[in-house]
């Protein structure tokens, strides 16, 4: 079940959320720097991550599941948000640049049909960047923040995912190594946290960014199979008479 988005709204509004906020949105410009002239679309709620990409961006669009809800954005212009379902996204085939989920994979109903649509919808060479709850972190694990809930993921459940939908991981960031703690002193040190945590502690990060390419070409597993060898007996040559010889008795009259 998709947390909703007036949860969502409300996280992203606390000095928790807002810290949470930032740390993600480090990891995602050591992704992606620009989206010169790209089109990108954000499944989720990914509103917060999207204001800091859409000035270089063609066009930005903001689908949110429909077990979620919607909101207007961005605000005071005219919206961009569309409330969608994961499996039929309104969009033509190979016609997105960038695809970002964020609050989206670890809610989807069925990930595997999620991906293989967002597949149908990046053109050629597109890439798409998922930020999961990490299973080992203790975010996954605290119930008054959005990574509390849904299905968190280790980073090889992840690529493996990936790689059975067609595509093909590339890089990859943590962020959340701070407490998700609601307390002023700890939220003054997360980022010392956060740089300690990744040469320390990566694989306790809260949350899992991995960046993967659209693959055009998938190979078709090769199925074991019995020898075909067939065994043939040799037949003992037997021959084959050349001439008639009459029987006694029978002559020429």
């Amino acid at each position: 079940m998709h947390t909703d988005i007036v949860d969502l709204r409300q996280f992203y509004h606390s000095r928790l959320g807002r810290a949470a906020e930032q740390a993600i949105a480090m990891a995602l410009s050591s992704l992606w720097p620009r989206l010169p002239e790209e089109r990108l679309v954000g499944l989720g709620y990914t509103i917060p991550y999207l204001d800091r990409f859409r000035a270089d961006t063609e066009r930005t669009f903001a689908f949110m599941p429909a077990g979620q809800g919607a909101v207007n954005w961005p605000p005071a212009e005219m919206s961009s948000t569309a409330l969608v379902f994961e499996e039929e996204l309104p969009l033509p085939d190979s016609s997105i640049d960038r695809v970002l989920m964020v609050h989206s994979l670890e809610f989807a109903e069925n990930p595997r049909e999620t991906l293989k649509e967002i597949w149908r919808v990046l053109a050629p060479g597109g890439r798409l960047v998922i930020a999961v709850p990490n299973r080992r972190g203790v975010w996954a694990r605290m119930e008054h923040t959005p990574f509390g809930s849904g299905r968190p993921y280790s980073r090889s459940q992840l690529t493996a995912l990936l790689r059975e939908t067609n595509f093909t991981p590339g890089a990859t960031a943590d962020a959340l190594f701070f407490p998700p703690s609601r307390l002023k002193t700890m939220l003054k040190l997360r980022r010392g946290f956060e740089r300690i945590g990744r040469t320390l502690w990566p694989v306790f990060a809260g949350v899992i960014i991995v960046e993967a390419q659209k693959r055009l070409y998938q190979g078709l597993p090769v199925v074991a199979r019995a020898s075909r060898r067939v065994f043939v007996p040799v037949l003992a040559p037997q021959g084959v008479p050349t001439t008639y010889s009459q029987p006694e008795g029978l002559g020429e009259r």
